[in-house]
């Protein structure tokens, strides 16, 4: 009878050593399943800031080259009119 006991002590306590170690594993666990979850967080805004500035920055090299053509399309018509007025004035002088 007392080794029943007994064993039935050393069950117990074998028992609870497992549920404290299966508590720990399973703390274990969620921390790294946390700190995975952080870490791929952190990865995708990284990536997505870096393709947000990528495409801000097309857009604004874009814009640029829009100004650019613009004025040089605009100088070129004014460079054409002063001639064409100064083409007008000659013909009137003659």
């Amino acid at each position: 009878m007392k080794k029943t006991i007994l064993l039935g002590v050393a069950a117990s306590l074998a028992l609870g050593a497992c549920s404290q170690k299966a508590k720990d594993e399973s703390a274990q666990a969620a921390d790294t399943m946390t700190a995975d979850a952080n870490a791929t967080m952190r990865t995708a805004a990284n990536s997505t800031e870096a393709a947000a500035d990528k495409a801000f920055g097309s857009a604004e090299a874009t814009l640029d080259n829009a100004g650019d053509a613009i004025g040089n399309a605009a100088d070129k018509a004014k460079d054409k009119t002063g001639q064409a007025l100064k083409d007008a004035g000659n013909t009137v002088s003659e």
